[in-house]
């Protein structure tokens, strides 16, 4: 069987699920690799958190789950749109239920795209933002990644088996299941921030191995600098002069190589930090 009759089918309950965290804004990072996995054949629940954009300074987007839902439905996909609070180290079981209940199937690729991010530094930082910020970008990660993998359950012949599975076109040693985290290396002025992502890439590189059991992979993308609203124009220029490409990432950059990680094709990038940044310098 060729991977093209491996792919999912264009609408449907028989479309893998992925669940993507994060999607709480229409330009957004989450809401692009939403809209790319809808457009290649996933059903799509997502998380957003309504309190955190309105106290970021971008502020919450009226109306943003159910759009955003509506296009991934035009895309041909069935969608579930979460709010939840990752604070709450009870909400990713209670994620997880309501995807699959929703959506009617287990959570195939999971998509790490939530963030707490407030800029300080070293000397300003304090003991709450340090706390909080590991709380979502660190604890809820792990929590997220823990409770996919006790759910999990690959086709048969996708672990590390050593016989022919029975599945036709599925070969030992082919994983089936996704995880896919963005992080971020800009830890100078932005200390808890860079620090707890930090963190998350070493719990998703540990997946990579403690999962492999499974038919999972597990890698970590860097998107580098995306204007997603939060840039002024100094800082945009100033980065963009940094860029042999010469302009910043956009959603859609980071949304072809999530789509791609979660493909058949993909399969085989395992353990990796990967940077998707046009070249940009740390």
């Amino acid at each position: 069987m060729t991977n093209t009759e491996q792919r999912p089918p264009a609408s449907g309950p028989d479309r893998p699920i992925a669940l993507i965290t994060g999607v709480g804004r229409s330009i957004g990072i989450g809401a692009g690799i939403a809209r790319r996995l809808a457009a290649t054949g996933w059903d799509v629940a997502f998380t957003y958190w309504t309190p955190y954009d309105r106290r970021m300074e971008w502020g919450a987007e009226p109306g943003a789950a159910a759009s955003i839902e509506k296009e991934l439905a035009e895309a041909g996909a069935r969608t579930a749109a979460i709010e939840a609070d990752l604070t709450d180290p009870d909400a990713p079981a209670r994620i997880f239920d309501e995807a699959e209940q929703r959506l009617g199937g287990q959570v195939t690729a999971l998509v790490l795209s939530h963030a707490e991010s407030v800029d300080s530094g070293l000397l300003d930082t304090t003991v709450e933002a340090f706390d909080r910020h590991f709380a979502v970008n660190s604890r809820a990660s792990w929590l997220l990644i823990r409770e996919y993998g006790l759910r999990f359950r690959g086709a048969p012949g996708t672990t590390k088996d050593t016989t022919p599975g029975p599945t036709p076109g599925t070969a030992p040693g082919t994983a089936t299941g996704r995880i896919v985290a963005l992080t971020s290396d800009h830890t100078v002025g932005n200390l808890p921030y860079g620090a707890s992502k930090g963190a998350l890439d070493r719990i998703t590189l540990a997946a990579a191995h403690e999962l492999a059991h499974l038919g999972v992979t597990a890698n970590v993308v860097n998107p580098g600098p995306v204007d997603t609203g939060w840039m002024n124009d100094e800082l945009r220029e100033t980065l963009v002069r940094g860029t042999p490409l010469g302009r910043l990432g956009t959603p859609l950059d980071t949304a072809h190589l999530v789509g791609f990680l979660c493909s058949p094709e993909g399969q085989w990038v395992n353990g990796q930090l990967l940077k998707s940044n046009g070249g940009a310098a740390s």
